[in-house]
């Protein structure tokens, strides 16, 4: 029989985000948001839904720190609404919004659940984005403000602090392809607002070594392993168009304070250009203290010269995928934390892993069979890359609970807690009963 020990002290934990889970959009002074906005806009969501309820978290936190204890979690990664602190984005303050945190935070605390906060999980104050959102870069500005308040709140307790979730998908799927909130569709506009969402994580860095808080702090981005479809060296040289575009154009600045020069030959010649500065990079590159990693799948692509932009074509493996149409490739997992440990070597956690499935409620237990599969895995390849190196800290399932998946509403499923939208009910699945399995034993046997 294997087996897969962690390291003593490693997190075990789950992660949700505010729009996704609160609800109560309306209540105890929250601002609205660009998904408020967004998610009201005809056509823009599966079947119209939105996050004015969600799971209802807002009201409901309590009964959910319960589930975590019962699951045995040491960590719990979440985001703070920053319309629920600053309701216009800056300027007035609203108490209420930093009580619950307040409370959510020290029942954590007390429980001996180490609280991992995401300061922006996509949900922009709506006020901001009406003066031009992450195309105006003051938004950088208010958001380091927002920033350094939670910091100086929460000053004084050993919290892991996530700048930024996913900036890549906010600045392309926002600006560029417009299918996530602002709605967008203008590339220059992505690459503006990807640069500004940099600038933000760096001043919001600058401002937490300056404040001198007690925690760590760092960055979560959505990262990929890419693959050439053949040998080739067309489909190697798409490989370097991809893993540029979706993983270094974050990567590079923050590591090294420079774009890949392969994309911007690409801006330049699709005339995307745009300004920035050396003393941007040198506030972008900031020290951090760990590389958050959201993995769910690979990437597979080949040379393709009708692409009018990238030349490059996905391909699409014969393996099983998940409801969201993503190839289950735990071994690419692996292959993305040794690369970041050879080329970024830092701290890592792996902030979001999990997978959507068909889950049915049948006699009041959802058999997430599938899921299983899919997390033991996953745990297998991370315990694979700590044993051959890599400084690996923790894991993170998406999700504690299913919740507003985005564009697609509430029809993909990602939570070990099974939620019964009309009734607010949470039901554990088995895969959070296996999960807590794996954390008693601090890891698998298999």
């Amino acid at each position: 029989m294997a087996r897969y020990i962690f390291p003593k002290g490693f997190l075990w934990g789950t992660a949700t985000a505010s729009y996704q889970i609160e609800g109560a959009t309306n209540e105890d002074g929250r601002g609205e948001t660009i998904w408020d906005r967004f998610s009201h806009t005809p056509g823009a969501i599966y079947q119209n839904q939105n996050g004015d309820l969600a799971c209802d978290h807002y009201h409901l936190w309590r009964e959910d720190i319960k589930i975590m204890e019962f699951i045995g979690l040491n960590a719990y990664r979440f985001s703070i609404a920053w319309s629920r602190i600053f309701p216009e984005g800056k300027g007035s303050l609203n108490i209420k919004g930093i009580n619950f945190y307040k409370e959510l935070i020290d029942t954590l605390l007390s429980k001996n659940i180490k609280p991992v906060i995401t300061l922006y999980h996509w949900d922009l104050p709506q006020a901001l984005e009406d003066k031009g959102g992450w195309l105006n870069k003051d938004t950088a500005k208010y958001f380091s403000e927002y920033a350094y308040l939670m910091f100086k709140t929460f000053k004084e307790e050993d919290i892991i602090w996530i700048t930024l979730n996913e900036p890549w998908v906010s600045a392309f799927l926002g600006y560029g392809f417009g299918v996530h909130a602002p709605g967008k569709k203008d590339m220059k506009g992505a690459f503006i607002a990807g640069h500004n969402l940099l600038l933000a994580h760096g001043l919001a860095v600058q401002a937490f070594w300056e404040n001198g808080t007690k925690g760590k702090i760092g960055i979560t981005l959505n990262l990929s392993p890419v693959y050439p479809a053949s040998d080739t060296p067309e489909d190697k040289e798409a490989v370097q168009i991809q893993d540029s575009f979706t993983n270094r154009w974050f990567l590079d600045p923050i590591f090294y304070g420079k774009y890949p020069e392969d994309i911007w030959r690409i801006i330049e010649k699709n005339r995307w250009n745009f300004n920035y500065s050396s003393e941007d990079f040198k506030i972008i590159s900031l020290p951090i203290d760990f590389i958050g990693v959201n993995y769910y799948t690979r990437a597979i692509v080949k040379k393709d010269s009708e692409n009018p932009y990238w030349r490059i074509k996905h391909v699409s493996s014969e393996n099983e995928k998940t409801e969201m149409g993503w190839e289950v490739y735990p071994k690419g997992l692996y292959d993305l934390l040794i690369r970041l440990n050879r080329d970024y070597p830092k701290p890592i956690y792996i902030t979001e892993n999990g997978a959507a499935f068909n889950d049915v409620l049948d006699g009041g237990r959802v058999k997430d069979e599938k899921r299983i599969d899919y997390l033991r895995e996953h745990i297998k390849e991370a315990y694979n890359a700590i044993r051959d190196g890599v400084d690996l800290r923790g894991y993170f399932v998406w999700s504690l609970m299913d919740n507003f998946e985005w564009a697609h509403g509430y029809s993909k499923r990602f939570g070990i807690v099974y939620v019964d939208y009309s009734t607010q009910k949470r039901i554990l699945k088995d895969s959070a009963y296996f999960y807590k399995r794996v954390i008693e034993n601090n890891g698998l046997e298999d």
